[in-house]
Order: structure tokens, then sequence, then C-alpha cells
């Protein structure tokens, strides 16, 4: 084991997320001793299309990978562990990139996650009610792969579809990159494949959505080797992809994760003891895992599958191997609060007052709502009692599972000052967070029991959004020792692939740590509970008036 070893022994986590990459070199402890991050480009052709180029991504993986490992030894690196958004790679026989838009720039090959495009094509596949739709909460997301992949094929026949070879999840694109080989990981074949553990891939649902392609040489266009996320992929490091990544060949490699699974693996096993947490003592099942950033996962496991209607899921070994996982989600969670904070016509003024204090614009918001408070003598929450937001303005993604459903603001006034637009932001924050306990509310007419929730991501940095979803939800909410949990849950693949850690759990418990428990003040559950019936009602009311406007 490492610690009998006089030598301190570390782990690469890679974090491939929406907009950037960024790694961390992790110490058996779980201590993250630096971090490096690079931006990667996004391209929107057209309306619901985000594209980004696969050899862009690995670029600034092997870049990042080796300022973080600078100053230590390349044996002192036992593993390493990728984890990416669950976008679409496509690549053609000789994997060279296969362009996945019009334009035809074969660079540009990934079909993002938040890609809509193929919204029409998921809701022909949810028609068909196959089967596998009871493991994705019964409706198909634009946002999996079976509607991209027929999308293409649809869409761009004599192109990308006649050349391509390999459809690869991006998690899995980077572990092939390491390794050169094409075992996949079963969190993304089972998240965003419909594959089943136990029953394999299902050919009459690929036959019945038009995909029967897709079968032919055993499935080996989309996998036809799997693995458990942590179990070692291949023989290590490829002779090539050391020398790119400044390490050693054959250093361990482990299957990888979807990024918002990674950020669950780094925080929910931590060891709570000494907290007076209502986990303690209890089952991992009692806990959930928030990763929240451009967009929200909500990940709760059980012993055994339970369906939640909207919620993806039961998952088997998704995340952490022998257990199921169920995954609620929020489509649009921090790019949502840029989106109303920016395009308010006093964001000019924010930005000023922000520079001029030396703060983040998100700081002096939750700053000048205290002042606002303090000035009329009441809790900084009631402030937007009548201001009110649906945040589904890139459709709902759970428990509603309803793609086509789009914002609302109810109660704006006729003035745009900066108060204004800091009350906005205090209901888009309230409306997340309601839209988290409408998640946990189905997860527990389930048969799920969540008692304490686990947070980490961008916004688990925003005091008031934690706050906020501690009061709306009244559970107590856990940040990470380490704010960079996400990085912290793709060294533990690493770790697991080296044999340094008998298990993933083993893994978790020794790698994640408690940082800060945040309390939920009860004195305004009654407050949250009107707003939560005004929040479902905004709901019914735009369905009415969108079936109104289709009639």
């Amino acid at each position: 084991m490492a610690g009998s070893d006089p030598v301190e022994w570390y782990y690469v986590g890679v974090d491939v997320g929406t907009a950037s990459v960024r790694a961390a070199l992790v110490t058996r402890e779980g201590q993250v001793k630096t971090t490096a991050e690079e931006m990667v480009t996004i391209w929107k052709p057209h309306s619901d299309h985000y594209v980004q180029s696969s050899t862009d991504i690995w670029a600034k993986c092997c870049s990042t990978v080796r300022k973080v490992t600078q100053g230590v030894q390349r044996n002192q690196v036992r593993g390493v562990g990728f984890d990416a958004t669950c976008s679409l790679v496509v690549l053609d026989q000789n994997f060279q990139p296969v362009a996945v838009n019009q334009d035809g720039e074969a660079e540009r090959n990934v079909v993002m996650w938040m890609d809509h495009r193929a919204a029409e094509q998921a809701a022909r596949i949810t028609s068909t009610g196959h089967r596998v739709l009871s493991r994705v909460g019964g409706v198909m997301s634009p946002e999996m792969q079976p509607p991209k992949l027929l999308w293409l094929k649809e869409n761009l026949r004599e192109t990308c579809w006649r050349d391509a070879a390999l459809f690869l999840d991006l998690p899995d694109f980077l572990s092939w990159k390491a390794t050169a080989s094409l075992a996949r990981s079963l969190c993304t074949l089972v998240c965003k494949w419909t594959y089943c553990p136990t029953e394999k891939w299902d050919t009459s649902f690929w036959t019945a959505i038009g995909l029967e392609d897709l079968l032919e040489n055993n499935h080996s266009k989309i996998g036809s080797v799997t693995c458990c996320p942590g179990s070692p992929v291949g023989e290590g490091l490829t002779k090539e992809a050391a020398a790119e990544l400044g390490l050693d060949t054959g250093t361990a490699v482990g299957a990888s994760l979807i990024d918002a699974h990674a950020g669950g693996l780094g925080v929910i096993g931590a060891d709570v003891r000494g907290f007076s947490l209502p986990c303690e003592d209890q089952p991992i099942t009692s806990r959930m895992a928030m990763i929240c950033g451009t967009s929200s996962c909500h990940m709760a496991i059980s012993q055994g599958p339970l369906f939640v209607p909207g919620v993806w899921g039961p998952y088997l070994s998704a995340m952490v191997p022998e257990l199921w996982l169920n995954e609620g989600g929020q489509s649009a969670t921090g790019r949502l609060i840029d989106h109303v904070v920016k395009g308010h016509v006093a964001y000019p003024q924010l930005q000023e007052q922000a520079v001029k204090g030396g703060e983040h614009i998100y700081s002096y918001l939750n700053r000048h709502l205290s002042s606002m408070a303090k000035d009329l003598g009441a809790p900084l929450e009631l402030l937007a009692s009548s201001l009110h937001v649906w945040p589904d303005f890139h459709g709902n993604r759970s428990p509603l599972a309803d793609p086509t459903l789009r914002g609302a603001v109810v109660g704006l006034p006729l003035s745009q000052t900066l108060d204004d637009l800091a009350l906005l932001y205090l209901a888009t924050v309230q409306a997340l967070a309601l839209g988290t306990q409408h998640i946990l509310e189905a997860m527990t007419q389930a048969g799920h029991y969540i008692t304490t929730l686990f947070l980490c991501g961008g916004l688990s940095k925003n005091p008031l959004y934690v706050q906020i979803h501690a009061n709306a939800t009244g559970l107590p909410l856990v940040l990470p020792a380490q704010t960079e949990a996400v990085l912290v849950g793709a060294a533990v693949l690493g770790a697991c692939a080296s044999h340094d850690y008998s298990s993933i759990l083993e893994a978790m418990e020794k790698m994640s740590k408690v940082g800060k428990v945040v309390q939920p003040d009860h004195e305004l559950w009654s407050f949250y509970r009107k707003k939560h019936s005004v929040f479902l009602r905004l709901h019914v009311h735009q369905r009415e008036y969108m079936a109104l406007m289709n009639d």
C-alpha cells in the first residue's frame, strides 16, 4: 500500500467541463496540491446546436496535466482518472474526427451535452413507449445519445453517418486517447445510451427507433466491451499518451465518469462522524449529492432499483459499483443565473459597483441584498415574496421531463434599478432551490429516504445559493473540505485503478472530507412552503397556456 512507502504518491484528476478543462494533482488523503485550467472552444452554428472539438479538448487535457505534475517525479503519479460532460464524439475508421454539422469542419466533431437539436427525435423515441424508457423516467431527453445519433443519421447521412466508425461518450473518448482501449464505462453507457449491465444492449430498442445499423459487428460503433468506473483500462497510458501528458507509460487509468458523477464520488462518501448529521451511522443511501454548475445534477443511490417518474435511472453501477443510481437534474442553473443577471438593463451598473469594490458580481449582489434586508428590517429571503420565477428557460430535466417548457417571471415592476436586478437574482436562486425540492419530493415518493445533501461545483461556492437550498429543502447541507470535489472524484478513479485502494467506497471515504455544514433556518419553513405552492402553480398555468396556443 502507498502509506508504507516513504515517497508521497499522487493521482491526477482531469475534469472536462462545459467550457474548460481542469486538472489536479491529488494526494492519497484527497488533498488537492495543484490545479490548472484551460478554456475550450464552443461553436454555436445554429439555434440549439452546441459543438466542440475532441482534438482541442485532448490538447487541453495534456497541457493541464503537464502543468500540475511539474513539481513531482513521474513515478510518484500512480493513477489518472478522467471525467467529462456527456457529449457525443464522432470518429471515422482511422480514428479521425468527423464533422457533426453541415459546415463540414471535421475538427468540430463533438455534439455537446446541452445541444438540443434532437428534441423532435427525442419526442419520437418517447412515443414508442419502449421498455428501456422506464430507466430514464419514462421520457427520452435530447441530452441523451440515442436522439442525437438519430438526428445525425437523418440529417447528415451522406457525411457524418456514412463516415462514422465510432460514436463515443466524451469520457470514454478520453480513456481511449489515454490507453487505446475502446472499453466503455458503465457510467456513460448506462446513463446516456440505455445500456443495462444485466441485460446488455436491447436490440429491439435500436431497431424500433431506426438505428438497427448500430447493432452490426457486435455493436462495435457504440461499445462491445464495458467496465465499472474506476477499474483499470487497458494497460494504462500508451507510450504516445504518456509523452503527451508528461507521465510514465503504463500509469494506471481508471474507467471514466460523467462529470456530475465524479462530483458525486468526490462528496457523497465522506466520513461525517463528529458533525451531528442525520446521515451519520446511516447507509450511504440516506445522502444525495448535488453537483451545481452550468447545470445541476441530483444524485441519489439505493440498494435496489427505484423507478422515479421524470427522473433518470435506476442505473446499476453507474457511479458506485453494485449500487443503483437515480439522477435528477436542472438543465440550466449557473447558466440561468448568468442569463438573468447579465441580461438585465442594470447589469453595467452592477459591474461598475463590483469593480469599484473589488468584488465578484455575485458577492456584491449578496451583500447588496443583505443591505436591502437590513434597511427594511426583514429577513433577506422575504424580499422576493411577490416575485416568482419558473426556472426552466432551457426545458425541465426533472421531475417533469419536458424539454419544451420555458421560463416565466411573475411580479416584475416597471422599474429596472440595481435593486430590481438584485431581487430578480434572489428570486431566480429561490426558484432553483424549489426545483431541487420538487426533485426531492419525487424521489421520496418513489422510496428514497434522503436526510442530508452534499454539494459541490461552482455554485456551491455561493453562500446565498447554499443557504437558500438548505432553507427551501429543510435539510442540512455538507460542503467538501476540498472545493474542487469533482477533481477529487476523478482522482478517486485513478487511485482505484492503481489498486492503492481496494474499492470505490474505500477511496471515497478516505479521500473525501467534510469542510462545512450549513443548517436550514427552520423559521423560514412556512415561507418556503407558500413559495413552493406558487412555484408549482406557475408550472400548471404555463402548461395550460401552451396547450391553448397549440390547440
